[in-house]
């Protein structure tokens, strides 16, 4: 039988990124495309990242495993170079075997298939895809009509984006079997806010897709304008699955936004509450405008314990004018005060940077966040993401810093500079002010002590570095 290995590559394998905090992915992109094809074709996972697997080690896996293809990957865009490593590591034991890229790093696929090591990218939603494309190695059949680069006779052919799957419900569930899926549910992603309350604990996807306009994110490129959803009753039927399997004790709905569909999400919630699933769950990633008293009731009765909702501004000119988002202040405030009313804890995230934005516009983000009074306060600096508005609009204006590339570490370092701030400015504002917001209060520091489950030296020890990173000096 054939043999196909789907890895995470290690990203310390990525020069300056030894010491960087890491990401421990759970592993439901590989099971879920590990589950497409395992019925003809042999499998197996490997992640290289949460294991911290050297670049020898991976090379005895490679050696004694002898896969075909090799299916690689990649998170973001910082992380690229980490999966051509193991690209590169592939080939230089086999030249035959095909390597196969996929993953939100694909914004360039042109010039990722420019290296000798990489043979296919996938471009776009990669499970059918990827399946008719192993199917094409293994049996001659037929390429894929779309969502694929390659070489052909020294030229690049690129397919297009793949086709955005509309029945989501066709797709399988994740193959957990084929890791030691207790190892991911019983160990956080990164010290977070948004870590479970419980574990073992399970991610899992519910929708794909985001209709809103929000000018710094990706989502509406990478998963598509129009929402599709999960049926409830597929999704109940998961939850099921994961309780019954692995004894899951809470949940992390990954989605892009949850409650795109409100009366969905609310039938969603309904269904876990009368199954009795008992659950403790986390969102990461919660629309503020779609929250109301009816919703937020449904969700601490199904087990809601924290959410993370994104406010970006508090300023309504740049929230509208600028990031395009469909949120009013007031609304916002109302929505914090109903969380702090059920009980539910809540991080708020604010952005700062943006092309057209004032200093003074900057301030009065910074000051509504204090006041706004979060459980937790997110700063970040405006990062122009590729095939985002933002990138677009920071590039024609030459606000770039002479120095930019997409495979940099950027959320924390900031690209743009305009007339109004310098980069430099914002990185030693986010880090000051989000530890003055934050740790006000000896109140303030134990409740984010028990959010993130850390010790207070463990706190400390964040803080610290976190301002000797924007102030190296």
């Amino acid at each position: 039988m054939k043999k196909v290995i789907l890895m995470y590559p290690n990203c310390r394998w990525k020069k300056g990124f030894e010491n960087k905090t890491i990401w421990n992915l759970h592993p439901y992109n590989l099971c879920l495309l590990s589950a497409m094809i395992e019925q003809d074709y042999e499998t197996k996972i490997v992640d290289t990242n949460i294991d911290d697997i050297s670049k020898e080690d991976f090379v005895k896996i490679i050696e004694e495993y002898k896969p075909d293809i090799v299916g690689i990957s990649v998170l973001t865009n910082e992380y690229l170079d980490s999966g051509l490593i193991a690209a590169e590591i592939v080939k230089s034991i086999n030249s035959e075997i095909k390597t196969v890229i996929g993953g939100v790093a694909t914004f360039d696929p042109e010039s990722i298939i420019k290296n000798e090591n990489i043979d296919y990218v996938v471009v776009g939603e990669g499970e059918f895809t990827f399946k008719k494309l192993c199917n094409h190695i293994f049996s001659d059949g037929d390429l894929p009509s779309k969502g694929l680069v390659f070489k052909k006779d020294g030229e690049i052919i690129n397919l297009g984006r793949s086709d955005f799957i509309e029945d989501l419900d066709s797709l399988p569930f994740p193959s957990y079997d084929k890791v030691d899926y207790l190892k991911y549910a019983n160990s956080i992603q990164r010290e977070s806010v948004d870590s479970p309350r419980e574990m073992p604990y399970a991610n899992i996807i519910t929708s794909r897709g985001c209709p809103y306009n929000c000018c710094f994110c990706q989502a509406g490129k990478i998963s598509g304008k129009k929402p599709r959803f999960r049926s409830v009753e597929n999704i109940l039927k998961e939850i099921s699955w994961l309780k019954e399997k692995y004894g899951i004790k809470a949940l992390i709905f990954d989605d892009d936004n949850l409650l795109v569909d409100k009366e969905r999400a609310k039938n969603l919630f309904r269904g876990m509450i009368d199954r009795g699933f008992n659950l403790k769950w986390n969102a990461i990633a919660m629309a503020a405008f779609k929250l109301d008293e009816e919703m937020i009731d449904l969700m601490k009765k199904s087990g809601c314990q924290y959410v993370d909702i994104a406010i970006e501004s508090g300023v309504e000119r740049v929230l509208h004018d600028i990031i395009h988002k469909p949120l009013n202040l007031e609304h916002a405030r109302e929505v914090r005060d109903l969380l702090k009313k059920y009980e539910i804890d809540f991080a708020a995230n604010f952005i700062m940077g943006f092309p057209g934005e004032t200093w003074d516009e900057i301030r009065k983000t910074i000051k509504f966040a204090e006041e706004f009074d979060a459980d937790y306060t997110k700063i970040f600096i405006a990062t122009p993401l590729p095939n985002t508005e933002l990138y677009e609009v920071a590039r024609e204006k030459g606000y770039l810093k002479e120095n930019f590339s997409f495979d940099k570490h950027l959320w924390t370092d900031g690209w743009i500079e305009t007339e109004e701030f310098r980069p430099e400015d914002l990185k030693i504002l986010r880090a000051y002010e989000w530890d003055r917001i934050n740790f006000s209060s000896p109140e303030k520091i134990k409740k984010i002590i028990s959010m993130m489950d850390i010790s207070v030296e463990r706190l400390n020890e964040i803080r610290k570095n976190t301002r000797k990173r924007a102030n190296p000096q």
